[in-house]
């Protein structure tokens, strides 16, 4: 790590993940020189333990970067869209962890796995994709780069932390009412444009985000458009359809991918096991294979449950877990800002 020590802010402190972030900038003994804590008015005052000393998050506003030199964004889309461009305008690199600029064509969409180098490539702001593309593309980028990729279809099943932490009190509350033999009533799920709610607690509710015209949800169609730009390659057909599980953390995904070129399994298991990231769980004979309950609280993707398809000679499924507040969203950006540190020296 670098000897140069930064000034760094946290915008969404108290969220999910910025408490993550929180505590890898910790973990990691990530060197900051001041440290600042930023979330909405409504949370603003909230006391943070950090390397011993306690913080008090601020509120953030437009004025909240002077100084600062790495910021770390997880507070929603519309605080990024407004924040961002002030922090860039007061010298800091941003990290942003939402979905406000992941497309734009100036924007670096990064997994430091896959594709590091585009950080290069940043004007002020590096955009984290979304939790379960992190996942999928760790796993196919090595096929990706050996093969070449001509479809994917992806069906996810997602932690309700990834809606939240109100999202995870909920799911618990519901629970508890199911199994006391209570009227279960549903307040947060799923996060969407109509006042619908549906019960989470053993369920399954097969909408993440709101609906599109086209009839997939924002969360699929995010699916669809940051792996093809994480890939490089606008030609690879993608499609989603997105879960959400009773599950606290960890996301986990089946996956049928086509291939451009013949493989063989031997080959295709190594190249999964040696990529960076990523770790092979995969003893169908021992019922060993990926689960969120393994993945949560670990930096890696898990793959397995590797088998070439019945009906396709270059088709192959797999089933991949990851820990979505940590790969899928603070470890992600803990990477990326590792690196910057050490290009800023």
């Amino acid at each position: 790590m670098s000897q140069k020590l930064f000034n760094v802010a946290v915008v969404g402190a108290t969220g999910a993940v910025g408490e993550q972030i929180i505590g890898l900038l910790e973990k990691r003994d990530f060197p900051i020189n001041e440290l600042k804590l930023l979330s909405s008015a409504r949370s603003a005052g909230t006391r943070i333990m950090f390397k011993g000393k306690e913080y008090t998050v601020e509120e953030a506003t437009p004025d909240s970067f002077k100084g600062i030199e790495i910021a770390l964004f997880s507070a929603g889309g519309e605080v990024s869209k407004l924040l961002a461009p002030h922090a860039v305008e007061s010298g800091a690199v941003c990290i942003d962890n939402t979905n406000a600029f992941r497309m734009d064509p100036e924007t670096p969409l990064v997994v430091p796995e896959v594709n590091m180098d585009k950080v290069s490539e940043h004007k002020g702001i590096i955009a984290n994709p979304n939790c379960s593309t992190i996942q999928l593309v760790a796993a196919l980028a090595p096929l990706q780069d050996r093969y070449g990729i001509s479809r994917i279809i992806v069906s996810t099943y997602q932690a309700v932390s990834g809606a939240g932490t109100r999202a995870i009190d909920e799911m618990l509350r519901q629970t508890r009412e199911a199994l006391d033999g209570h009227d279960v009533i549903p307040d947060i799920l799923p996060v969407g444009s109509l006042p619908v709610k549906h019960q989470i607690a053993f369920n399954a509710i097969p909408q993440i985000d709101k609906f599109q015209d086209n009839g997939y949800t924002l969360e699929e169609m995010k699916m669809v458009r940051e792996t093809k730009k994480i890939l490089g390659d606008d030609s690879i057909e993608v499609t989603a359809t997105c879960v959400r599980i009773p599950v606290v953390y960890g996301h986990s995904e089946s996956v049928y991918v086509e291939l451009k070129n013949d493989y063989e399994m031997e080959e295709v298991r190594k190249l999964i096991a040696e990529a960076p990231g990523v770790t092979l769980v995969d003893d169908p004979a021992s019922q060993l294979y990926p689960l969120a309950t393994i993945a949560a609280g670990k930096p890696d993707v898990f793959v397995g449950r590797l088998r070439r398809d019945l009906g396709h000679a270059r088709g192959l499924n797999l089933w991949i877990v990851s820990d979505n507040l940590l790969k899928g969203a603070a470890w992600n950006a803990v990477q990326i800002a590792e690196y910057i540190a050490i290009e800023m020296e």
